[in-house]
């Protein structure tokens, strides 16, 4: 049993290097097309725990506290280096709007299926759900903020971390078997498309993929304003009052590294280059880190949750067939805003090529707005369901 709190850590930031080599070196292979690399993480170090691999000592404890609290501010002020407000603009109100549709109908579904359930579910459930609507609205990053901001307990975390995968997974099969009936759908919803057309050189000129990869320097300058903001965030976050259940002093904290990357993204400092690549190495770390404070005991319990993940999608889409009749929406627009909530960075851009490969920046910026605003729509929709 491992009670030293370095040694602690030090072997899940190891274990999670192993799951990133193995899946890069077996990307080609199905089965990591369906369970990413973090999926493996959260298992393997919650398996570890199950085991007894790590104790309770007060060294590891502290350690997990220390890092997670370090690092979880300046990973999401890191992301939102690239979320340029006056590109989100230029998408223009069709696509904000289909943006603001998927959202509505997320929580609608939530809170819907959580209302209905409510009695088969394990104790503070609601919170779990709060974090995985943060997920559902932006993208892993922001559950896990969310984990820390609800205080999740991390059995129950385990449940919306499988839901996020599995439900997930499905979804995004679905986006894309829906690619080729795009004109039939746009025929059925009477939907415009030309604007779509006109703004892709303008949209894709604004996001540029980064030509020179990360050196040393660049690497340096992202650890220390990271870290640099994680802790300024922290200090003022703890100073500033509580106000309900849900903003405390780490809610603070997330939202003032949040604001500080959005604010950031607009200055010099968004084109340094290797800014995913850092961040997501603290994602994978944080990861790992709260995988390690849970264990598979409850299992007996996963069968409702994953009922429940596609009941929320099901009234997800069904509110965006109404929606998009109604609002003459077309399936493009419908599916990347989708996508871009639901699967965030890592899928919304891969549906946008699907459709047109200059399409892709669309994917991407409305990816970085569920980025900035996932965290927001979880402690809405966990306040909601709190109060049930």
């Amino acid at each position: 049993m491992i009670q030293d709190g370095f040694m602690y850590v030090s072997v899940l930031t190891a274990f999670a290097a192993l799951m990133v080599g193995i899946e890069k070196r077996f990307k080609a292979n199905r089965f990591f097309k369906f369970i990413p690399g973090i999926v493996l993480i959260y298992i393997g170090a919650a398996l570890m725990q199950t085991a007894g691999l790590f104790g309770d000592s007060e060294s590891n404890v502290a350690m997990y506290t220390g890092v997670k609290n370090a690092l979880l501010p300046a990973m999401l002020m890191l992301m939102l280096l690239k979320c340029d407000v006056r590109s989100v603009i230029k998408l223009g109100p069709r696509m904000l709007g289909g943006f603001i549709v998927a959202v509505f109908s997320i929580m609608v579904g939530f809170i819907l299926v959580y209302a209905i359930f409510k009695n088969f579910y394990v104790e503070d459930t609601w919170k779990a759900f709060g974090a995985l609507s943060g997920s559902w609205t932006g993208g892993s990053a922001n559950m896990v903020a969310l984990q820390g901001i609800l205080d999740v307990p991390e059995n129950i975390f385990g449940y919306a971390l499988m839901m996020d995968t599995i439900n997930y997974a499905v979804w995004v099969m679905f986006m894309f078997w829906l690619v080729p009936f795009a004109s039939k759908f746009n025929k059925w919803t009477k939907a415009d498309v030309s604007f779509i057309e006109n703004s892709i050189d303008e949209v894709a000129a604004t996001s540029e993929s980064e030509k020179e990869g990360p050196q040393f320097q660049h690497l340096l300058y992202l650890l220390g304003l990271g870290l640099f903001v994680s802790a300024f965030s922290t200090f003022i976050g703890g100073r500033l009052p509580e106000v309900g259940a849900v903003i405390n002093a780490t809610s603070w904290t997330i939202m003032i590294a949040s604001v500080v990357g959005l604010v950031l993204a607009v200055t010099p400092a968004a084109k340094i280059p290797g800014t995913l690549d850092v961040s997501n190495v603290m994602l994978y770390i944080v990861v790992a880190l709260i995988a390690s404070q849970s264990d598979f005991s409850n299992l007996a319990q996963a069968p409702i949750y994953l009922v429940s993940g596609f009941l929320i999608m099901f009234v997800h889409l069904v509110i965006m067939l109404l929606l998009a009749k109604l609002f003459k929406y077309d399936l493009f627009t419908l599916g990347v805003a989708s996508l871009a909530n639901i699967g965030g960075m890592a899928s919304a851009p891969m549906l946008a090529a699907a459709y047109n490969r200059a399409l892709i920046p669309v994917g991407v910026i409305m990816a970085l707005m569920g980025s900035f605003l996932g965290t927001y729509f979880g402690m809405m929709i966990a306040k909601i369901l709190g109060a049930i």
